[in-house]
């Protein structure tokens, strides 16, 4: 079985946050009126830009998927620690906005995971793996999945396994209760993020 916070995606290993407060951030959820949903994606495709302004939001990516028992809607972000969420400019920015009343509630859901440093970034043509277990399920071992520890908010799932398949990879998998996610946005990094990025090359 993988060790929580290790694995590997198309032979890249993600960064582990042993040692580091850093969590992962997810939202989850879907529209009951589907008719908006090219609405619903320019709004959240802006709200992201927004998101990663915020000091300690480093990066967020949207993510589509039609797995049954899933949330349509999956958006990513990396979190310097839970204390961003107590923060005066995140608390202006943060939330559904208009959209709130058109959410389908059995999707609605938000969770704090630790595991990993940083959010994989997943390319156009790429696909993100999702599958949320009681216990690390090791009939999943071909997928190499790093294992994610929900620790803070609705906490639906107490972990949750995640890798990233390449383009050159199949796009289906025969896996019992797992989803497979479809970026729909870039993967936006912060301004701080990409500066301190240029300074360490």
């Amino acid at each position: 079985a993988t060790a929580r916070g290790r694995g590997t995606a198309s032979g890249r290993r993600f960064a582990s946050a042993a040692g580091s407060t850093s969590v992962i951030f997810t939202s989850q959820t879907g529209l009951v009126d589907l008719r908006r949903e090219n609405d619903w994606d320019a709004w959240y495709a802006d709200h992201l830009r927004i998101m990663v302004t915020v000091p300690g939001i480093f990066s967020a990516q949207r993510f589509k998927t039609d797995s049954p028992g899933y949330a349509p809607s999956l958006a990513m972000y990396s979190v310097a620690s839970a204390a961003v969420f107590d923060d005066a400019y995140y608390r202006s920015v943060r939330g559904l906005g208009e959209w709130l009343a058109l959410v389908d509630r059995r999707y609605y859901l938000r969770n704090l995971f630790e595991g990993l440093a940083e959010a994989p970034a997943v390319a156009a043509g790429a696909r993100l793996v999702v599958a949320d277990r009681e216990q690390e399920d090791g009939t999943l071992g071909a997928l190499r999945l790093t294992w994610l520890t929900c620790v803070g908010l609705d906490r639906s799932t107490p972990l949750r396994g995640i890798t990233v398949l390449n383009a050159a990879e199949p796009a289906r998998i025969a896996y019992d209760r797992v989803a497979i996610y479809r970026p729909v946005t870039e993967y936006m990094r912060s301004a701080a993020t990409m500066y301190s990025d240029r300074n360490a090359t």
